[in-house]
Order: C-alpha cells, then sequence, then structure tokens
C-alpha cells in the first residue's frame, strides 16, 4: 500500500517545517516579502498553513481557516507572485529532501488553486 501525501510530506512535523522554511523563504523573497512582512500575524498565518497543508493532503485535522477565494480577495496577487510563491514552496522541499513524486503532488495542488487565488 503507498503511502498518502500527508505521510510523504512527514505528517504534522514535517509540514511545520515545511511551511517554517516557506514563510521564511517568502520573506526574503524580493517578489513576495512585501506582502509577507506586512502580515499582522504571522504565527497565526503560519498555523493556517500548516492546516491547509495538512488536511489538503489527507491528514486527520481539519483546515479551519477562510476558503482560498475569501482570503486572497482583494490582494490581486500576480501570476509573477504566484510563481515566486511557488518556488519558494518548492525550494523548502528540496532543502527538506522530499522525492520527485512528493513534490510533483503537491505542484499539482498549488496548480489547481492557482484560479482561486490569483487576480482576486
Amino acid at each position: 500500500m503507498s503511502q498518502t501525501l500527508y505521510q510523504r510530506l512527514r505528517e504534522a512535523e514535517g509540514i511545520r517545517l515545511l511551511v517554517d522554511d516557506v514563510m521564511a523563504a517568502h520573506l526574503v523573497n524580493p517578489l513576495i516579502k512585501t506582502r509577507f512582512e506586512n502580515i499582522k500575524d504571522l504565527e497565526r498565518a503560519k498555523r493556517m498553513a500548516r492546516e491547509f497543508f495538512g488536511a489538503g493532503a489527507g491528514g486527520p485535522a481539519p483546515y479551519t481557516g477562510k476558503d482560498m477565494v475569501a482570503a486572497h480577495t482583494g490582494m490581486n496577487i500576480s501570476e509573477q507572485e504566484y510563481l515566486a510563491a511557488t518556488d519558494d514552496i518548492l525550494g523548502a522541499m528540496d532543502k527538506h529532501h522530499y522525492d520527485e513524486e512528493t513534490k510533483k503532488d503537491v505542484l499539482a495542488i498549488i496548480y489547481s488553486l492557482k484560479n482561486h487565488i490569483m487576480r482576486k
């Protein structure tokens, strides 16, 4: 039996480490850092990202945040910014030595959300 994406992401602890590194990368990425520097409660944003990743990957805990459209409405995120955030996620996955299949599955999820996040 193959592992779920949640298991391949190393469950809650792996997702926590991944989200921490993704957020750190966003904060230094010149294309998107100002969006993250201006978040009033970065720890809450990290918690929501962990929940989102975990629930979306098949983990046991629910996602309690806003849907992607509601969370990004008014932000007018460009394709360039979206791709920069995607690159940060994949870079963090490389740092944690995730296999290509896991990265491909996460990338598929990222792209499935594109129209729910961009230009809202």
